[in-house]
């Protein structure tokens, strides 16, 4: 066992997702996992474990519930959520089964019958309820759109920067692409009558047990009216999955996606700006580097930013010889128009083949070839948008760690 990148075995990297799921600071893990082995680690976590026992499989503690109605099997499960596996992503859009899950509680099972989208507030004519039936009746709108958890990499702080910051430690699979098809939340607000001071739309969801009795997000007046800001009742040709927002959720490309709510129930109109748990303690960069704004501890985090990543285990077991490699990369400002990759440690740069299309709102593919010799191995890559943004050389720290888009370091081994 080692703490540098490209050294640790597969139950060391499962080890560490378990321990740093359940706060654990590296140090302290580390020290556990020398002075006892994997059952040390595990009784720190409450697993109770014998060491005896291969330590296989997601590493969740037995006792916690699945909270899902999807198969988690596919998945590192982390709680009531699931992280997706970039190396079993089939292409362009991401299966259902295969989509990543971000829960604040259990998922919540709605019938149809008793839903209703409830949309009120100081900046309305007029309160409105709608029916499922009502929603289906309005003019639809489909898109490609990628969705992404602002805490996507968050593990990448403690693992590239030696800070480990609050939160779900999520690898690089918090992130799928899909085809939505719902209604514009522009015509949803327009039937309710917008008065002229509205300036910003809270959306509330159905899901109780999340903080505030609802897991809730501030959208400003402008982003809710984006003709592209739908709420979608429909993800890939299938009706919405009840762990995806089953009836009804938002879509609100380029965003976070704790600002895209499941669920959704309950739409608040206001002619003043509205502060809530998810944009004053929550959603928000608190750290040196970030002046706080509003009732805000920091800096609100609203859209997401430029990354790239391999889909690859990581770290990958490669055998000798030539290799296909491919990934994915996206950016909030539009097409990604290059994608480059190093083994060198970023001495030298060679540009990948960045595939299409790249519909709407929707991640990037990219393709190259690698010539594997035997031995420890690093692939990193980097991302350029239509706009000329590319991954930094490095994010500054942030205590909820939020946004990191580094380029990884992917510790690959090929073996002979």
């Amino acid at each position: 066992m080692s703490n540098q990148i490209g050294t640790w075995s597969e139950q060391d990297e499962r080890l560490w997702e378990l321990a740093s799921s359940h706060g654990m600071p590296r140090r302290h893990f580390l020290a556990l996992l020398v002075a006892g082995g994997a059952a040390a680690v595990v009784a720190a976590c409450g697993g109770g474990r014998s060491s005896s026992v291969p330590i296989t499989g997601s590493l969740t503690s037995p006792n916690e519930p699945a909270a899902l109605f999807k198969n988690p099997s596919p998945f590192i499960q982390r709680g009531a959520s699931l992280e997706s596996r970039l190396e079993l992503m089939p292409g362009l859009i991401t299966p259902n089964d295969l989509f990543f899950v971000r829960n604040n509680s259990s998922s919540v099972k709605v019938s149809v019958g008793d839903w209703s989208l409830v949309i009120e507030g100081d900046a309305v004519n007029q309160r409105l309820d709608l029916s499922y039936d009502d929603i289906l009746r309005l003019p639809s709108r489909s898109l490609v759109a990628y969705l992404e958890c602002a805490g996507n990499h968050r593990v990448m702080f403690d693992r590239l920067q030696g800070r480990a910051a609050e939160g779900t430690q999520w690898g690089r699979g918090a992130i799928g692409n899909g085809e939505w098809l719902g209604v514009s939340l522009a015509d949803v607000l327009t039937l309710a009558g917008l008065a002229d001071d509205a300036v910003s739309v809270l959306l509330i969801g159905l899901d109780k047990d999340s903080p505030e009795g609802g897991f809730r997000r501030v959208l400003p007046l402008e982003k809710a009216l984006d003709p592209d800001t739908i709420l979608a009742y429909e993800m890939n040709g299938e009706p919405l999955p009840r762990d995806h927002g089953f009836p009804l959720r938002a879509i609100v490309p380029g965003w976070v996606g704790s600002s895209q709510i499941k669920w959704l129930g309950r739409i608040v109109v206001s002619s003043d700006p509205q502060w809530t748990r998810n944009n004053t303690t929550s959603y928000v960069l608190i750290g040196d580097d970030y002046s706080p704004e509003g009732e805000a501890l920091g800096q609100v985090v609203t859209e997401q930013n430029i990354k790239s990543a391999l889909a690859l285990p990581w770290p990958a077991r490669l055998d000798e010889g030539h290799h296909h490699l491919r990934g994915f990369a996206h950016s909030p400002q539009g097409r990604i128009t290059r994608v480059q990759w190093s083994d060198d440690g970023g001495t030298s740069w060679q540009d990948s083949r960045v595939l299409t299309p790249q519909p709407q709102h929707s991640w990037a593919q990219f393709e190259f070839d690698w010539s594997a010799t035997a031995g420890e191995h690093t692939i990193t890559t980097r991302a350029t948008d239509i706009e000329g943004n590319t991954q930094p050389d490095r994010v500054p720290f942030n205590q909820k760690g939020y946004l990191f888009n580094q380029p990884l370091p992917h510790p690959v081994r090929v073996t002979a």
